[in-house]
């Protein structure tokens, strides 16, 4: 687990670290900013059944360049295992959404031991796993945000019923893309080209709408209208009567 600065500009020379073995089998990463070179460096220090998981700015998901040329070579060795958008407000130093990426070396079919249970985990290796927990939180601090354990459990229940079976996909939450499907998003990684939204004024009724704002404000003007004959009541009776 990691949590890297955020966006870290001119973080090597021009010519600094062209060769670094880190880089190897990819495209250096841009001296503009160091996302990729941080993702790169724990890619590298991944054991064969390796998992990383690490948060991110949300503009590493779509960047160009060398970084677009990186993302897009890592789902080509189908090392990105999930991506988890999270909502504002969950960190003292930024109050930013932010993404946690898993990387995993391992997406092949097998068993698991981890601690005294057995898991069985199905091939992945053509599939990403996307979550917005946007809509998920509760009020912390006042001005913060954070997980209810009710919502740490729909995300981890989530995330290992897809590891080990080919789970639904759920609008607004979840959705579980193949190779081909990302390819044509061009090697996007931003949850929101993948998981469905949901249209709710599809089966609204203008018609009916309409006549309920209609009634309300009708409402409101008559409530205004005798405020204000009261008012003009007061200043009379106190001897200011108001002309206009």
């Amino acid at each position: 687990m990691a949590n890297p600065p955020f966006n870290q500009k001119d973080w090597r020379a021009e010519k600094e670290l062209k060769d670094d073995p880190r880089w190897r089998g990819y495209e250096v990463p841009p001296k503009s900013n160091a996302n990729y070179g941080w993702i790169l460096n724990m890619v590298s220090k991944l054991s064969e059944n390796g998992v990383a998981g690490f948060i991110l700015a949300n503009g590493a998901l779509s960047g160009g360049g060398e970084e677009y040329k990186i993302r897009r070579k890592l789902i080509e060795n189908n090392l990105v295992e999930a991506i988890l958008v999270l909502p504002r407000n969950l960190f003292y130093t930024t109050d930013i959404s932010v993404t946690l990426w898993i990387l995993n070396k391992n997406k092949k079919e097998q068993s698991r031991s981890i601690g005294d249970e057995t898991r069985q985990y199905r091939n992945r290796e053509k599939e990403i796993l996307f979550m917005d927990l946007r809509q998920l939180g509760e009020p912390f601090e006042k001005k913060f945000t954070q997980f209810s354990d009710t919502d740490i459990k729909k995300v981890t229940t989530t995330y290992h019923q897809w590891q080990s079976a080919t789970g639904e996909n759920i609008p607004e939450f979840s959705y579980s893309a193949s190779f081909e499907e990302v390819a044509k998003k061009d090697f996007s990684l931003v949850p929101s080209k993948y998981i469905e939204f949901v249209n709710r004024d599809e089966n609204i009724d203008f018609d009916e709408k309409m006549k309920v704002l209609q009634a309300e404000f009708a409402e409101l003007l008559k409530a205004e209208a005798a405020s204000k004959n009261d008012l003009l009541t007061v200043f009379s009776e106190l001897g200011f009567p108001i002309n206009f």
